[in-house]
């Protein structure tokens, strides 16, 4: 069965009540904004619909967001207006501008807040441009507006939390098992072999990202959500340090000679029996007999590194597994983590603005030149689908989702709009003719693959219709309308199809450039905190290499293992300082000279000709390490120094085979 039908005609029991639960807001929504007698009472109408999720928390947290950016977006087009409304072309280049500003700033948030910055963008559009003929009305506008999108956003609130409430903090505790079985299984592959672990540690980093995403709407949802949302950040930081020094077994495994890997090879089958093992009864005996043979004076330098590490692993194996249970109880877990930093490009952020800038001014300038009448319900759209699409890499295929859900919309608005709604008269005749086309988009917004198309389909058919108390019928006016809002969509769509700036190669080298300001920085961070900083702005840039190295030719496609050299280098640095800050010896400023040494280094960059940057500087500080009073951390500390140097040999390595010795 088509995806379409099967949404349609075919839904699950979690669609049919998401529907029925939008519905049921967005008709109490439009009953009050007609019986207080507001203006617009379409505009309650659509925020119910444009808030609706299929989690309570979700509602709640779009609904402030929404709010937020809508009181800031009407306080901005009241002052454009005041500024600008006796010069036209200075009014549309300051919004300009204001669009360009919102939509960088959403996109340097990975958080549903980023959508406030959308609404504050597109919201000042729809205010001030109807206002532009009569600005001495935009103030009663601007009230009216809010008015009514505050309204719809409590109406869709109080349908999701009294309706079937499905709550967030009630999933999180599966996807957070699916997350920690997903990362120890990505944690033993790559025990056994870096082609093994590519996929397994992509899809990993993908779903701690994910449930880190879902726990902010997981905090609007009482005591116990944000409780959950706390246990969450704790699980997030433990599967992203698992990850990294699992990876650093591996590191370490590769130093190893054939006979000391045959001695070991007992130690790392058991530890990955373990790692599969979802019970997880045997990690502290298994950590503690390998510890116990790291102490072994028989054995090498080499030897007793690796399995140090796996007795870490284990440890965070633990530390994993114990944040889980604190998930899944909804306790709050004893040393709350920081959040995932995220990568930030404001550059890159920048050009999607002036993106959505561009298409705003051409579109500007086809109503200036034109004078058409609709036309400013054309540059709405365009503001809509640039605040919210610009940065998206799939956004002409979100748009021409949206051009369909319009083109859907048209005829269904006509038939009710101009057909039966003229012959019938009151509220109820008013909620059957619309609500029997409404019930079916919102089926077909509750599943992911029809949800864009689906979405629009329902919001222009509101604004087709234009539900008043004293309705008024036109052909002319519905198909002007309809016209405006394909060319202003047409015309966003066409923007993102002519103006690309997700170059592969270019993205590639500014990733790596991001990456390696990260590494000098860490040579002097803070500590408290500095995995979770790392490693979340890491899992983002793997994750975007990723999604880029198809399209890059084959002898490009090693930016993702940039990207991974990186991370180990990062990791082994981190350790390094940890190592050294559990050992507490002193080493007359040795580490300090170190960290300076290193930071330089890094700060030039990888490239051919500079593998041996390190060496002499490693050799030195090596050697004050073992005059220094012997001890475990000083011993893994020793072992961190060799990894650094021979991650940075094999980063420099990586650098000439992608570009040549030149």
């Amino acid at each position: 069965m088509p995806i379409t039908f099967q949404a349609l005609f075919a839904p699950n029991s979690v669609a049919i009540k998401f529907a029925i639960k939008t519905l049921l807001g967005a008709g109490l929504a439009l009953w009050l904004a007609m019986r207080w007698g507001l203006e617009q009472p379409s505009w309650a109408l659509m925020t119910a619909f444009i808030v609706a999720q299929p989690l309570s928390g979700m509602v709640v947290q779009k609904g402030l967001a929404r709010l937020a950016g809508t009181l800031v977006g009407t306080v901005m087009s009241v002052v454009f207006i005041g500024l600008f409304a006796q010069t036209p072309w200075l009014f549309l280049i300051s919004l300009a501008l204001w669009l360009a500003l919102c939509t960088a700033a959403s996109t340097q948030l990975r958080s549903a807040w980023a959508y406030s910055f959308v609404l504050a963008g597109y919201t000042a559009a729809i205010i001030a441009l109807p206002a532009i003929s009569h600005p001495l009305q935009v103030f009663d506008q601007a009230v009216a507006r809010c008015t009514e999108i505050c309204l719809g956003i409590c109406c869709a609130t109080a349908s999701s939390a009294l309706i079937w409430p499905m709550r967030v903090e009630q999933q999180l505790a599966g996807q957070a098992r699916q997350a920690w079985q997903n990362g120890l299984q990505a944690a033993s592959a790559m025990l056994g072999g870096e082609d093994e672990a590519r996929k397994g540690l992509l899809e990993s980093l993908g779903r701690i990202v994910a449930i880190d995403t879902q726990r902010e709407h997981a905090w609007f949802e009482g005591p116990r959500g944000r409780l959950r949302a706390k246990a969450i950040r704790g699980l997030s930081q433990k599967l992203m340090v698992l990850l990294r020094i699992s990876r650093s077994v591996r590191r370490q495994w590769q130093q190893l000679s054939v006979h000391e890997a045959e001695r070991l090879a007992p130690w790392l089958e058991q530890l990955r029996g373990q790692l599969a093992n979802t019970e997880q009864s045997g990690a502290l005996l298994l950590r503690q007999r390998i510890w116990d043979a790291a102490q072994d004076e028989q054995i090498s330098s080499a030897e007793h590194y690796c399995l140090a590490r796996m007795a870490l692993l284990l440890d965070y194996t633990m530390a994993a597994t114990q944040a889980l249970d604190d998930v899944e109880a909804g306790r709050e877990p004893k040393n709350v983590a920081q959040g995932l930093a995220v990568h930030r490009d404001w550059s890159l952020a920048l050009l999607f603005g002036s993106r959505s800038a561009l298409a705003f001014l051409t579109m500007s300038g086809f109503w200036l030149a034109t004078a058409w009448p609709s036309a400013p319900g054309g540059l709405v759209l365009t503001c809509v689908v640039c605040s919210l699409f610009a940065s998206r890499e799939n956004g002409a295929q979100i748009g021409l989702s949206f051009l369909r859900g319009i083109l859907l919309a048209i005829p269904a608005a006509f038939l009710v709009g101009e057909i039966l709604l003229p012959q019938w008269s009151s509220f109820a005749m008013l909620c059957l003719g619309m609500g029997v086309p409404l019930f079916f988009g919102a089926l077909g917004m509750a599943h992911p693959r029809t949800g864009a198309t689906a979405t629009s389909y329902c919001l222009h058919f509101i604004v087709l219709v234009a539900p008043l108390n004293v309705m008024a019928f036109s052909v002319a006016t519905l198909l002007n309308n309809a016209l405006a809002m394909l060319v202003g969509v047409g015309a966003a769509v066409l923007a993102f199809r002519l103006l690309v700036f997700r170059n592969p190669a270019w993205l590639g080298r500014r990733l790596r450039a991001a990456t390696q300001s990260d590494l000098v920085r860490l040579t002097r961070r803070d500590l408290r905190g500095a995995d979770t900083w790392f490693g979340g702005r890491m899992a983002d840039r793997l994750m975007q290499l990723a999604r880029h190295a198809s399209e890059l030719p084959a002898t490009e496609r090693k930016r993702w293992d940039d990207g991974l050299h990186g991370l180990d280098m990062g990791d082994e640095l981190v350790h390094l300082r940890m190592c050294l800050a559990v050992a507490q010896a002193p080493l007359a400023g040795a580490e300090r000279d170190y960290l300076q040494q290193v930071e330089a280094v890094l700060a030039q960059g990888p490239g051919a000709g500079r593998e041996q940057r390190l060496d002499q500087a490693s050799e030195r500080f090596l050697a004050v390490l073992q005059r220094a009073p012997a001890s475990d951390p000083l011993r893994l500390a020793q072992g961190a120094v060799l990894q650094l140097q021979k991650s940075w040999r094999r980063w420099c390595r990586a650098q000439e085979d992608a570009h040549g010795l030149a």
